[in-house]
């Protein structure tokens, strides 16, 4: 497995509250990817990405990098790790008034070198599947956000989305309610398949399409990363970007 990811703050927002870990266990034969964008004011955000990353990402690398032989369910391990981040995250912001309904998104999760994909979210950053042997790009995670809700009641269009006023507007975030519940997903990559994960700053000015079109045009998950950041700035990138790429 090759990965490689990117963090900008754009080029009008004043501070990234974006942060991304990707590290690979090399016993266990696995890489953990996770993504977050926070949410909540000018230090809210930051503190609840920040802190649910590395909850979830401890929480994760206990469990599976363990020297202890021990059976674990994948899927488990995740949901928990989510959950404990949410748990950690929220209590933090009972202790300062600033920090009330701080949250994040959260996209990630582990890929073992056998091609095993374990993902899971919250919020509405995103996971793709992209197949260079079929030339195809699938949305893996569904988005929990207002817009996705208009689209499935048949209120708006996919296309009417993009512009949506409210599409920023997310219904689920790590840390900004006592309990969440996150979504689980998994499959399979095959050689030279590529897991893309990004926040929305990326979503929402570069299309699907036009994310596969590099990861056809360039070999690397580095040359397919930097490819995208910089489409995404020179469109004017009025959020923060996030991406990260694993290829096998």
């Amino acid at each position: 497995m090759r990965s490689y990811g990117l963090t900008d703050k754009g080029s009008v927002r004043e501070e990234n509250q974006d942060c991304f870990k990707i590290e690979y266990i090399k016993p266990q034969k696995f890489t953990l990817a996770v993504l977050c964008d926070g949410m909540g004011g000018s230090n809210g955000g930051s503190i609840a990405s920040s802190q649910s990353l590395e909850t979830f990402s401890d929480s994760v690398l206990s469990k599976l990098s363990s020297r202890r032989r021990t059976k674990y369910n994948i899927k488990e391990v995740l949901l928990d790790a989510c959950r404990t981040a949410n748990s950690f995250t929220y209590e933090f912001s009972m202790f300062d008034d600033s920090l009330s309904g701080m949250g994040t998104t959260l996209v990630g999760g582990i890929i073992r070198d056998n091609g095993e994909c374990h993902i899971v979210n919250v919020g509405d950053s995103r996971a793709y599947y992209l197949s260079r042997k079929t030339r195809t790009i699938r949305q893996i995670t569904r988005d929990h956000s207002l817009v996705e809700e208009l689209i499935e009641y048949g209120a708006i269009t996919r296309e009417q989305a993009r512009t949506h006023p409210q599409k920023n507007v997310i219904t689920r975030a790590v840390g900004s309610e006592p309990e969440v519940e996150p979504d689980y997903y998994d499959l399979m990559l095959l050689d030279n398949d590529v897991l893309i994960l990004c926040s929305d700053g990326l979503s929402n000015i570069v299309r699907e399409w036009e994310i596969l079109d590099f990861a056809l045009e360039y070999e690397t998950p580095e040359l397919i990363v930097k490819s995208l950041m910089n489409l995404a700035l020179y469109r004017g990138a009025r959020d923060n970007v996030t991406i990260a790429a694993v290829c096998r």
